[in-house]
């Protein structure tokens, strides 16, 4: 093994221990923040739990006081009424969901209960407080078995003298079975550190040791337990069943008012988990980041091992990149000359697409023309006659008539020399109406020809879009005169356009379109060969017209035919600012 390699080996090693020591340090502060923060949850959650307790508690010391002033008490400490007050108190037991209410003289002598339930619990204490004017409570446990917590109100006479005491006892089972099983575990310890109160109840009256974590069964067979410290957190490890967590932090607080003490045991699962994460993160992050750094110093050695080897090979490919770079040069010139000569040649098969449709319609246009001649030249014969019979009146009216089929052939002329005029600016705004209006006038001799209908009601105001004059005139009589040539030899034979927003669309009643996606391909026709018609290159020409405007042109089938649209981009002022 060569003494490079075993350089590289050591370094990975090193790398890797110190990634090790970095994700061991931050699962340690990752868990130690996540501890912190189940500390305030658990904390909370266990003041919520200790005041819901106490709020349960407050309603039976509240009866206890409410019920050593009833005005029946009285009697029955002087010996009378007795029967009524037992079945009082086992009314407000009923009611109160308390599990026994007593009285009791000063002596401490039971004068009234209940249902009598309570054997086996040591209320002297809480009578001795009571006898004291003040309120007694305390826990303990009935011959039954019944857990209960009781109060003990004082009973006054009118001179402020205590005679009595009134004593209440609360069921706790039926006050943690609401809450039994909640999260986290919480539970209760009375004086002597016995668990009286919790919602897990499997450890109910488990001890805690003297001096020491945990608590013990009541068996006094131990559980598997252990604990440390981690700063100021307490964190138990048990193995005391499926409900409660192997792992938990332990928090406490005192609960002077019942004289117990508040536990509660949050699994730290979630905090190791969060931690491990967090570890495996920054550990991946820093084996990414090197072997992003290995691959590249291996790859700079490599590079360098074989700079050498280019060095001494560029030197001879040299003078061959130099050709291969002068032979590029050479068809990027060639290429260049043969777009610019396409580009020609699309511009001259634009034309010739117009003069192609000029030619088309010059018989239809010459008879256009033919007929404002002859009625020039009969109106100006019929002037002179006029003239001559001094009827100067019928002399206005055909010279008005002469001035009318003038204006007729000049608009008609103008749109002619407009239609096959070469045009390459770029676009401009063009009223789309007007470019229609244009079309229909060229291709009406042809639509005359044809007897063909035209429905088209112009909008009443400009559609102003983005294109030129003469290119969309040519795009819409090309439509028109397939359209035309499509419903020859029809029966019905209709022809319509509608505008609405920059958008045209043209239908025939013809036998309509089979294969939509050729319909624009150069050269494709469904006209019979070798009519004179044309040679399928006109809504090839179209399609291209409209793609450099940024507009489209679709086709379809209609309800009666074929149906062209047209869609073009509307013109905006700020465009052309």
């Amino acid at each position: 093994m060569s003494d490079g390699v075993i350089r590289r080996l050591a370094g990975v090693l090193a790398f890797l221990t110190l990634v090790a020591a970095v994700a061991g340090g931050v699962w340690r502060y990752g868990y130690f923040q996540a501890l912190d923060q189940l500390d305030r949850q658990g904390a909370s959650d266990l003041a919520l739990a200790s005041d819901r307790l106490k709020g349960q508690l407050q309603r039976y010391r509240e009866l206890a006081v409410l019920v050593a002033d009833h005005p029946q008490i009285g009697a029955v400490l002087a010996g009378e009424d007795v029967a009524a007050a037992e079945a009082l108190f086992l009314e407000i037991a009923d009611k109160t969901a308390a599990a026994e209410i007593l009285l009791t003289n000063a002596d401490g002598v039971l004068m009234a209960e209940a249902r009598g339930t309570t054997s086996g619990v040591d209320i002297s204490p809480l009578v001795e407080r009571a006898m004291q004017g003040a309120l007694g409570w305390g826990s303990g446990q009935t011959t039954t078995g019944t857990r209960v917590f009781a109060y003990a109100a004082p009973v006054f006479d009118a001179l402020t003298t205590v005679r009595g005491a009134v004593v209440v006892f609360a069921d706790l089972s039926s006050i943690e079975w609401d809450w039994v099983g909640s999260n986290p575990a919480v539970f209760f310890t009375d004086a002597s550190d016995r668990v009286f109160i919790t919602n897990r109840s499997e450890i109910v009256f488990w001890q805690r040791p003297e001096n020491a974590p945990g608590l013990t069964p009541t068996d006094g067979q131990p559980l598997p337990f252990d604990s440390y410290n981690l700063g100021r957190h307490e964190v138990w490890q048990m193995g005391w069943g499926p409900y409660l967590p192997r792992n938990a932090l332990h928090i406490s607080r005192n609960l002077p008012v019942i004289g117990m003490r508040g536990e509660a045991l949050i699994d730290v699962a979630p905090a190791r988990r969060l931690a491990g994460l967090q570890a495996a993160a920054v550990a991946g992050l820093c084996l990414a980041f090197g072997a992003l750094l290995f691959l590249a110093t291996e790859r700079r050695r490599t590079l360098a091992q074989a700079n050498a080897l280019l060095e001494a090979r560029v030197a001879e490919r040299t003078a061959e990149l130099l050709d291969t770079n002068r032979q590029l040069r050479r068809e990027a010139e060639e290429r260049e000359e043969a777009q610019a000569a396409l580009a020609r040649a699309q511009a001259d098969l634009v034309q010739a697409g117009k003069l192609s449709a000029l030619g088309q319609m010059s018989a239809g246009l010459s008879h256009e023309l033919n007929q404002p001649l002859m009625a020039i030249q009969t109106y100006a014969e019929n002037a002179v006659q006029f003239l001559e019979r001094n009827k100067t009146e019928r002399v206005g009216d055909n010279l008005g008539r002469i001035s009318d089929m003038a204006r007729r052939m000049g608009r008609i002329i103008k749109n002619l020399r407009a239609f096959s005029r070469q045009e390459s600016a770029p676009a401009v705004r063009v009223d789309l109406v007007a470019v229609i209006n244009s079309a229909l006038e060229l291709t009406a001799p042809r639509r005359r020809q044809e007897a063909v209908t035209l429905v088209f009601d112009p909008p009443d105001k400009e559609i102003w879009v983005s294109g030129g004059e003469v290119r969309l005139g040519q795009v819409f009589v090309n439509l028109i005169t397939n359209a035309v040539d499509a419903m020859s030899g029809r029966d019905v034979r209709v022809l319509t356009i509608e505008i609405a927003a920059g958008v045209a669309t043209v239908r025939d009643t013809g036998p309509g379109v089979e294969v939509a996606d050729r319909v624009f391909d150069p050269f494709y026709s469904t006209k019979e060969v070798g009519a004179s018609e044309g040679m399928g290159l006109g809504l090839s020409i179209s399609y291209g017209i409209v793609q450099s405007f940024g507009g489209e042109i679709r086709i379809g089938n209609g309800p009666d035919g074929a149906e062209f649209i047209v869609e073009l981009q509307p013109w905006a002022e700020e465009v052309a600012a």
